[in-house]
């Protein structure tokens, strides 16, 4: 007899980033030339100190277990980065090490959420936000980001939140933002940090794209007065350092609760290697001029992807603000050929052309905000995002493999035509 799977383990969803991957993947193992617009991942090396560290740590032979918060050269650098970059005072007892940034959004919600509390999530939001407020049994609430407001934050809508919902517990903030690249401004911040100051509402700050800022400079929550005891800021390597591989990330918190997240660490994940650690450490040390580097070359690819987008008919995307995602408005398309926006994605993908395809994602993978959107990353040579970009014309003026991919593909017709 086969076992059951519990409730939780059957409700899982997953970031859709990677399935529409392993598509594409499987096309091009067929001989599909296919450009990969879908993933967030960094078409760049990881920096030279980093390398060079991991390398010489491996030979030193820093390969054994550690501390499970981690190595003291790694807290300390991280302390240092996030003061002297974004004025957060922090020391190493408020940093904790982890493989990436997602893996403390399980943390965060283990260290407050009981069942039935209620979490501000701004949609469209980070598919595995999901998942882990409801591992704990809590209530997601959303509140819309909208074009018209630069994908900001309604501040109305998190006053009601505080002062109508049954059980407000904690808010999630992704700024900069995937998958619509806006960021929350400083006086934002700062309204935000009024309203919940004292109150028992704690904030997770999902800070990944911190130096993919093209308009203004990033700012964090944590910054703001009284908010290390409230906030948990979480960080990666992968954006700024290309070292999406390295699974490295960390996270800032008060003593307290940077102590109790140690100890999930330790009866999760034991430990982040101390190779990985002191690469990350010498990262945040010495390479920033090589990491700003690279982000002038992301910035010149959104510009690109974002000015070659809006030349198309009825597609429309904001200037550049962050990230190296375009989050580009397509829903007069889709009402047009009756296709949701996820199924023009996946009609891109794997309809349009039998020798040619292009791998991005439909909005509604965030939610359902992102119904009548396409999230394009922009990690591939230049040459390739010109001719991805190109071919979107084409493949939409192909009324007949339109009708024959809808015909095979019935979920991927629209119930309703989206609101333009």
């Amino acid at each position: 007899m086969a076992l059951q799977l519990s409730d939780f383990a059957q409700s899982l969803t997953v970031e859709t980033a990677f399935s529409v991957l392993a598509i594409a993947k499987q096309l091009k193992a067929q001989g599909k030339d296919v450009v990969e617009l879908e993933v967030g991942d960094s078409p760049f090396d990881s920096t030279a100190s980093a390398k060079a560290t991991g390398i010489e740590a491996i030979q030193n032979n820093q390969s054994h277990y550690c501390a499970s918060p981690g190595i003291p050269e790694f807290r300390q650098a991280a302390a240092d980065f996030v003061s002297r970059e974004f004025q957060v005072d922090a020391k190493p007892e408020n940093i904790v090490v982890g493989p990436g940034a997602k893996v403390f959004e399980q943390f965060f919600c283990e260290a407050f959420l009981n069942p039935g509390d209620g979490v501000l999530v701004f949609s469209p939001y980070f598919p595995t936000y999901l998942p882990n407020i409801e591992r704990r049994g809590a209530r997601m609430v959303l509140s819309d980001l909208k074009q018209e407001n630069e994908f900001r934050p309604d501040l109305a809508d998190i006053e009601k939140f505080i002062n109508e919902d049954p059980a407000p517990k904690a808010i999630f903030l992704n700024s900069p933002h995937n998958p619509t690249g806006g960021v929350i401004e400083e006086s934002d911040l700062k309204a935000i940090a009024d309203l919940i100051r004292g109150k028992n509402i704690a904030v997770f700050s999902d800070e990944p794209y911190c130096h993919m800022v093209w308009q203004g400079k990033h700012h964090s929550i944590l910054a703001q007065p009284g908010m290390m005891d409230q906030c948990v800021s979480a960080y990666t390597f992968s954006k700024s350092y290309s070292m999406s591989g390295w699974r490295l990330g960390f996270c800032v918190a008060s003593e307290e609760v940077a102590t109790s997240i140690g100890k999930m660490v330790n009866t999760t994940l034991s430990c982040t290697p101390p190779i990985v650690q002191l690469a990350g450490a010498a990262a945040l040390n010495k390479d920033s001029q090589e990491r700003d580097e690279v982000m002038l070359k992301f910035r010149e690819k959104v510009v690109l992807l974002t000015n070659k987008l809006n030349e198309i008919e009825h597609f429309h995307a904001l200037d550049p603000h962050a990230t190296f995602y375009v989050f580009v408005n397509v829903a007069p398309v889709c009402n047009e050929l009756g296709i949701t926006s996820h199924g023009l994605a996946l009609y891109l993908l794997q309809g349009a052309d039998d020798d040619f395809g292009i791998a991005c994602l439909g909005g509604e993978c965030f939610g359902e905000a992102g119904h009548g959107f396409l999230r394009f990353s922009c990690a591939e040579p230049n040459d390739r995002l010109e001719q991805a970009i190109d071919f979107i014309p084409e493949a939409l003026s192909r009324k007949d493999r339109i009708a024959s991919y809808l015909e095979a593909h019935p979920e991927a017709r629209q119930k309703a035509p989206y609101k333009v």
